[in-house]
């Protein structure tokens, strides 16, 4: 699996595999078979109410935990030191893990710097081995690194072939924060999946339009996390790094960018 090195020297693999809105009834069941088709990075959140569920799919892999790559994020709507502290602790109590390899901020709370500084600890105490935000603009980024001491490792953010977010990734490039793409796929809007132009394009590789959508984001060197309850559908989804799309195929992918939220985001 390709992966990303994070500004800490951490290394993160490019394509993982996301929990949004995967009950947690259905969930432990789907990070098992995506572990099994070989998913090592998964991704959830305190507020998906999942967590749990995760953490017993983890335990039951057989897999080793460092063979693993861990993601969750604080949902702290409230904000503040103490809740930020206490949530940490409640996530690796619902997975039982003794760390987690990446922590974000779900997105930039009242008291966000607050919140930061909680999670600044965490990472320097070994309780996370890498720290980051979710869905925060170029303006609040670069406020929030006026008063921290670890500049973001990840800023996870809306990204797809009609959002691309190429001005927002180049602003992280120069702070060496990695960008990486909730809804890679957007979550199938503006007919996604019959969009004539990715489908064109993967018919020239054998691939789908999913496949090409995402082989796109890594090209870019952005990390995916494609979610699917079919075993499947994992599979097609991992299925992306036999071909390299030429650069009139990135081309003419790039004009599909619309510069605007499917979901009502910034």
């Amino acid at each position: 699996m390709q992966k990303v090195t994070l500004n800490n020297g951490i290394k993160m693999p490019i394509l993982g595999y996301g929990v949004y809105q995967i009950p947690a009834r259905e969930c432990e069941r789907c990070v098992l078979d995506a572990i099994n088709v070989g998913y090592r990075s998964i991704d959830t959140a305190q507020v998906y109410g999942n967590e749990k569920a995760v953490g017993y799919a983890i335990r039951k892999s057989g897999v080793q935990r460092d063979e693993l790559f861990i993601t969750t994020k604080l949902y702290i709507p409230s904000g503040g030191y103490r809740r930020a502290v206490n949530a940490i602790e409640d996530s690796l109590r619902s997975m039982h893990l003794d760390y987690l390899d990446l922590l974000l901020m779900h997105e930039p709370f009242h008291g966000y710097h607050e919140i930061y500084r909680a999670m600044e600890e965490a990472y320097q105490s070994g309780k996370v081995r890498a720290i980051g935000v979710s869905n925060f603009n170029p303006g609040v980024f670069a406020d929030l690194l006026e008063s921290c001491n670890v500049i973001p490792m990840i800023n996870q953010v809306e990204t797809h072939v009609f959002r691309q977010q190429t001005q927002s990734q180049e602003m992280m490039k120069q702070y060496g924060t990695q960008i990486e793409s909730w809804s890679p796929l957007a979550a199938g809007e503006n007919h996604f999946f019959s969009n004539e132009t990715l489908r064109e394009i993967g018919q020239k590789y054998g691939k789908s339009n999913a496949q090409v959508g995402l082989r796109y984001l890594i090209q870019r060197e952005i990390v995916v996390i494609p979610k699917s309850t079919q075993k499947e559908r994992m599979i097609e989804n991992m299925d992306v790094f036999d071909f390299t799309l030429s650069a009139d195929d990135m081309a003419k992918i790039a004009l599909l960018d619309k510069g605007k939220s499917l979901f009502s985001w910034y």
